[in-house]
């Protein structure tokens, strides 16, 4: 299971909202560059998400995605107001490894399948889910479709993965939903990110146990608060899943 850093932009910073609220913003960094520069080589994989893009529908920081990815190399995963398939075709052209797309999922099934046609493997949908139930721009709207259910609308196009986050403990750090994680890899058949409320290294330890137990479907965990508060290293968090990963418990 991957350790997944990440780093959320806001006006130029390195932030993380509470539960998705963009009245709760703690500032991070100044630089996000400097900080995507101290994880290279470290991660193999590293998450970006424009909250301004979320919030407005469009993307609107990509000069200074673009000098995260130089920063970092190869492996950067971006989201946030991707909701064209121009935005796509600009976000690869930074070198941007992966693009994620939510609020499209919900609102526009066709881009979905147009996109993965274009980039096979390099699409991430992301479930972003209160309460069990889809949420979509910028989380600020609940959807009536159910996490699974938008999961296997999806189940026969190439993607890369589903990010799946449950709103509720994003940046908490009470833990994630595990079983819920677990049963969206079990019963879409898709490989799974897990993201929000990872906030120890038991935590960690927890998904990585789960991985093994739906054959390695969860792929990998997004870290944002966590790492940024230093709770604990990243090389301490790639320790602990590699040994759950191996361990009987």
């Amino acid at each position: 299971m991957q350790i997944i850093p990440s780093i959320d932009l806001w006006q130029g910073q390195v932030v993380r909202l509470r539960q998705g609220r963009y009245d709760q913003v703690t500032v991070y960094g100044e630089d996000p560059a400097a900080v995507a520069r101290g994880w290279r080589g470290a991660a193999e994989r590293l998450h970006v998400v424009d909250l301004m893009g979320a919030q407005t529908g469009h993307a609107v920081q990509k000069e200074l995605i673009m000098s995260i990815v130089e920063a970092f190399g190869p492996g950067v995963q971006v989201g946030g107001g991707v909701r064209s398939l121009e935005t796509l075709h600009d976000y690869f052209a930074l070198g941007v490894d992966r693009v994620v797309l939510g609020t499209a999922a919900v609102a526009d099934p066709e881009l979905i399948r147009s996109a993965t046609a274009a980039y096979p493997g390099r699409v991430i949908v992301a479930l972003d889910a209160k309460g069990g139930y889809v949420a979509a721009r910028g989380w600020s709207e609940v959807s009536q479709e159910r996490a699974i259910d938008l999961a296997l609308r999806y189940r026969s196009d190439p993607l890369a993965e589903l990010l799946y986050t449950d709103i509720d403990r994003d940046g908490t750090e009470v833990g994630p939903n595990v079983v819920a994680t677990a049963a969206l890899a079990k019963e879409s058949g898709l490989a799974v990110l897990a993201s929000g409320g990872v906030g120890t290294l038991e935590h960690v330890r927890q998904l990585s146990r789960a991985s093994r137990e739906v054959a390695g479907q969860i792929r990998g965990v997004v870290l944002g608060r966590a790492l940024h508060e230093r709770r604990f290293s990243l090389a301490e968090a790639n320790d602990v899943a590699a040994e759950a990963a191996g361990s009987r418990a």
